[in-house]
């Protein structure tokens, strides 16, 4: 089975685990090759890992972190999943979360920053963590965006895309950037935090339907070179 399920009593535990497990990769990166990567979806379920993990005693100035994708918003934004990261890592002195769009969110100029800094940082992460959707989208994989299938192309060479959901998220109307699953499965580990029995429905749904393009999830976690890791809580 390419997934180890980690079932946690709340949101809090989840939280609690998903901070051990960074902190840990974070540890075994830094021995083993004196630097961190970090890949870390926004939105709220893993937030409060990310405050916990802050508190750590790590050599932050050698930690990297970037988002697994990002709003076309400006960084001061509150969509912006670059906000949310620099707010959520505030205590951690010497991390400055990297940016995947440009300052003022411009779609098309972000998705040439992101590439351009993307390639900078060729090495595995040291860890990834995603989320999901209930339409089954993982970082900003959207089913029905036109850019869906090439940010798919495992074998592909692009490291980040734009993406358009259709139609665009009530919530977030905005197009993105994500990083593509090729350059998400380049990891020593993939964490999948997800919370509530509605999604776990849909992530159990979207395990079993060998469909990529209606669950992008699947391919992430299917295509993974080392089991993924899926925390989940009610």
């Amino acid at each position: 089975m390419p997934w180890v399920e980690h079932v946690h009593a709340d949101a809090v535990a989840l939280a609690t685990a998903l901070a051990a497990a960074l902190q840990a990769a974070c540890n075994e990166a830094l021995a083993a090759r004196g630097h961190a990567r970090l890949v870390l979806a926004g939105g709220s379920t893993p937030l409060p890992a990310y405050r916990a993990l802050a508190a750590a005693a790590l050599p932050w100035t050698r930690v990297t972190v970037f988002p697994s994708d990002e709003r076309c918003v400006p960084h001061d934004h509150p969509a912006c999943n670059l906000r949310a990261l620099r707010e959520a890592f505030a205590a951690a002195a010497g991390l400055v979360p990297e940016p995947l769009t440009t300052a003022d969110g411009d779609p098309d100029a972000s998705e040439r920053e992101a590439r351009a800094r993307l390639a900078c940082h060729p090495q595995a992460w040291d860890a990834v963590v995603l989320g999901m959707g209930l339409d089954a989208h993982t970082a900003s994989l959207f089913p029905g965006a036109p850019q869906l299938a090439a940010a798919l192309a495992v074998e592909g060479v692009m490291d980040a895309s734009r993406i358009d959901p259709r139609p665009l998220p009530a919530d977030a109307p905005y197009p993105r950037i994500t990083l593509t699953a090729a350059r998400l499965l380049r990891a020593r580990a993939l964490v999948l935090a997800v919370t509530g029995e509605a999604k776990r429905a849909v992530l159990q749904a979207a395990l079993e339907s060998g469909d990529p393009l209606r669950h992008p999830v699947a391919a992430l976690v299917h295509g993974a070179a080392t089991p993924v890791q899926i925390h989940w809580s009610p």
